[in-house]
């Protein structure tokens, strides 16, 4: 693929990692939260980068934008995180023009998510791009990008049965519950943080077990407060935490807490207990396995779950590509023609330049001279020329910017510099 950038210097990467190659652990050290994300744009507009998103999410950190080199936006996420240079050239990726199209598709319409189908990376690129559109990093590459990416998830979503089914992170959570622990309708739940994860296992325990004894806590109270009023639920201090984790025989955390937040000091167990961390970075600490009688059981393990469902999402992968590759081909067209519609526009300019004077000469040189015929026959024949010249730069075998360099030098098109 040739440089959509108008900068013949700027290519457009997609850098980061994700599950595929970093662990929870590692994808902890390069989580960026909120404000991380915020100063990370701020130092790419210091930095002069003209266009780049940023997402992270539990299951990955990436960023979409152009630069001259991908160590410019590698530098970004680790000078905004807690990871390392060496730590990212272990674990991460960096994709360069169609590629980095390619993934951002994929990821884009779940096809590279943790759990295939599953659609929720949609809405951090839609949040993401418009954080970045705010603060002016977003040109129209981007912009039209991002909209190809959004119209192609809702399609797959739409035509296909790639998300059927009930298949997430929080259900296979609630599904290991159910095949792991006795009697869980009459088992003490207890579900600390209340963020999106949270509330979808929340919903799911309701549902699928029956359970009438969970309790819910929460930093803010108010927001567990809510999610309990809706299920009829009980809700504890945060400051009972200790108090509520020796009652409990099923702990669930799902806080976004940047540190454990249960370890084994504040456990003082009288009975089994298993605990599922569905946080990233992980929320609880593996010194809990020391104890007797826990079991702890983390979000990546969840995820390796294979059920009919998620087998049966995968006979839908060809019908998703397929809406994938019509949709990414009619960008790259409109790509194409945004990069050499400025050099037709002025190789007619020149050419009617031309036309122009030749016609001004040959009327004071011929008698009779048909001014108006030949201006409707030269005119025909500029229209086919360009055409040609254009049909060219739009073939898939072309290389789009030597061509626009010969073209420019040959009719002395001044567009060096655009």
């Amino acid at each position: 693929m040739e440089n959509n950038n108008l900068s013949k210097h700027h290519y457009f990467y997609s850098v980061g990692l994700s599950y595929k190659k970093a662990d929870a652990e590692m994808r902890g050290k390069f989580s960026l939260d909120t404000l991380a994300k915020i100063r990370l744009l701020e130092q790419a507009k210091a930095d002069g980068i003209e266009s780049l998103i940023v997402t992270s999410t539990c299951n990955r950190t990436e960023i979409y934008g152009f630069a001259e080199h991908p160590f410019q936006l590698i530098k970004l996420i680790c000078e905004n995180s807690n990871g390392s240079v060496e730590e990212f050239q272990k674990v991460g990726f960096v994709y360069k023009n169609q590629e980095a199209i390619g993934h951002i598709f994929r990821v884009g319409t779940g096809l590279d998510s943790q759990i295939l189908g599953d659609f929720e990376i949609i809405s951090q690129i839609r949040s993401s791009f418009t954080q970045s559109k705010s603060m002016g990093l977003a040109n129209t590459f981007m912009e039209r990008l991002v909209n190809a990416v959004i119209q192609a998830s809702k399609k797959i979503k739409n035509d296909t049965e790639i998300s059927s089914g009930a298949t997430s992170v929080s259900f296979a959570a609630v599904q290991y519950i159910i095949k792991n622990v006795e009697d869980i309708g009459n088992k003490n739940i207890l579900l600390f943080g209340t963020g999106k994860i949270g509330r979808n296992t929340c919903e799911n325990l309701v549902k699928h077990t029956k359970n009438e004894q969970i309790t819910l806590i929460n930093r803010t109270k108010d927001k567990a407060e809510k999610l309990a009023g809706k299920l009829n639920l009980i809700v504890k201090d945060y400051s009972e935490l200790h108090l509520e984790l020796q009652k409990a025989d099923v702990v669930v955390v799902a806080t976004g807490a940047q540190n454990p937040t249960v370890d084994k000091a504040i456990l003082n167990l009288k009975k089994p207990l298993l605990i599922l961390d569905l946080s990233i970075p992980k929320n609880v600490h593996a010194d809990v396995e020391e104890l007797e009688g826990v079991t702890l059981i983390h979000m990546d393990y969840l995820s390796q779950l294979t059920d009919e469902t998620l087998e049966n999402r995968k006979n839908h992968i060809p019908a998703a590509e397929a809406i994938i590759e019509e949709i990414k081909e009619e960008f790259n067209v409109w790509t194409k023609g945004r990069k050499f519609a400025p050099t037709i526009h002025a190789l007619k300019e020149k050419l009617n330049a031309i036309k122009n004077s030749e016609l001004n000469f040959q009327s004071k040189k011929i008698a009779d001279f048909n001014e108006e015929q030949a201006e409707i026959i030269s005119a025909r024949i500029i229209q086919k020329i360009t055409t040609q010249f254009a049909n060219h730069l739009k073939d898939d075998d072309t290389m789009v910017d030597e061509s626009i360099e010969w073209i420019e030098k040959v009719f002395k098109i001044g567009l060096a510099a655009k």
